[in-house]
């Protein structure tokens, strides 16, 4: 049965690569979060967090040509997640802005623009609604560092920004189309080599030849689990998901509930993997030691990617209790062999002959 192991993973990895080549063209899900819901939550956070928009509500100020009035400025901010003053970094090559005036290009008028190169900060001047703009009604005047100013639609200007946060970063990176393909081959190449070497050397690997020590099982369990939570926010509850990328945080308890949750299993996999390597130190040679947690790596980043993709087409959960379930499953199994082989070593449920070397145990 040992030897079908690897045939399975690079099965399931084919099929999520293939599943990977339309990862941002997914449908959303029509079991969704209400939107009203989730922008409810995040008005209750800004207010309660004592946010310097929610102090804006009753302003008076006039619109000027569309400019979003103090009024507004709360709404704005929730529905769309950032608002004046907010900070991005340029992430295409440039990005073309409109030095005119946003009518000015509505109506058809002769325009200029220069370009800002990737890398660049950028910060949020000013943002106007332009109803006659069939395109997009939403324009937003861009600060660059050389105090240059310039207009731009807010679907383009997204598109080619991320936010001026390492976090966010950090997830728009992880979110690439292209980075998840190269993890994947990246990937198969890695569990395959490790997976014979492990095989052929008869040496430990969680799930299947586990070391007596319960903290590897649970780090792959909640890897599959964080993956797959990960995706499900994303699938049912996109806008709780685009606040938290626009404002990220480590604080388990400065979101709203799914992403408290999620943080909770962050920070979970980061203090099991810190008992996962004392525990692997305390019981293996630094060779064997090594070589257990390279697979158990592997495992771990099987995990992330299979659920993190497949539960977007709902195949993940199914496969997320059938996995658990097994994962537990060949713990508490290897936890009740409690004898060992004297010849080979071998570990045996009970007193016999070992059914691996056929050595007899009194």
């Amino acid at each position: 049965m040992r030897r079908y192991y690897p045939i399975l993973i690079v099965f399931l990895f084919s099929v999520t690569l293939i599943i990977t080549g339309c990862y941002h063209k997914k449908t959303p899900s029509s079991f969704r979060l209400p939107d009203s819901i989730q922008e409810a939550q995040i008005t209750r956070r800004l207010e309660a967090g004592g946010d310097s928009l929610s102090k804006q509500k009753d302003s008076t100020e006039d619109d000027w040509q569309g400019s979003i009035s103090g009024a507004d400025s709360l709404s704005f901010r929730v529905k769309h997640h950032y608002s004046q003053g907010f900070n991005f970094v340029v992430s295409s090559d440039s990005l073309m802005l409109i030095r005119q005036q946003p009518e000015e290009t509505v109506n058809r008028m002769k325009t200029d623009s220069f370009a800002v190169h990737e890398g660049k900060g950028i910060v949020v001047a000013d943002i106007r609604i332009l109803p006659d703009d069939k395109n997009d009604s939403v324009w937003v005047q861009i600060a660059t560092e050389d105090y240059a100013f310039g207009w731009i639609h807010e679907g383009r200007l997204l598109k080619q920004v991320t936010p001026d946060d390492p976090i966010s970063q950090f997830i728009s990176t992880f979110s690439n189309i292209h980075l998840l393909i190269f993890m994947i081959i990246i990937s198969i190449i890695g569990v395959g080599y490790l997976a014979r070497k492990i095989l052929k050397r008869n040496a430990h690997i969680v799930h299947f030849n586990d070391i007596n020590s319960f903290y590897p099982t649970l780090l792959a369990v909640v890897v599959a689990l964080s993956a797959a939570f990960y995706a499900s926010i994303q699938l049912f509850a996109p806008e709780t998901w685009r606040e938290f990328y626009f404002h990220p945080s480590l604080n388990p308890f400065s979101q709203p509930l799914l992403l408290n949750i999620f943080l909770g299993l962050v920070w979970a996999m980061l203090i099991i993997a810190i008992a996962t390597i004392d525990d692997v130190r305390r019981l293996l040679k630094s060779g064997d030691a090594i070589l257990y947690l390279s697979g158990l790596s592997a495992v771990c980043a099987v995990n992330y990617i299979i659920f993190s993709v497949l539960t977007l087409y709902y195949i993940g959960y199914i496969l997320l209790v059938v996995y658990i379930y097994y994962a537990f499953r060949m713990y508490l199994r290897r936890s009740s062999e409690t004898y060992y082989c004297g010849n080979c070593g071998t570990r045996l449920h009970r007193k016999g002959r070992c059914p691996h070397c056929g050595a007899m145990n009194e």
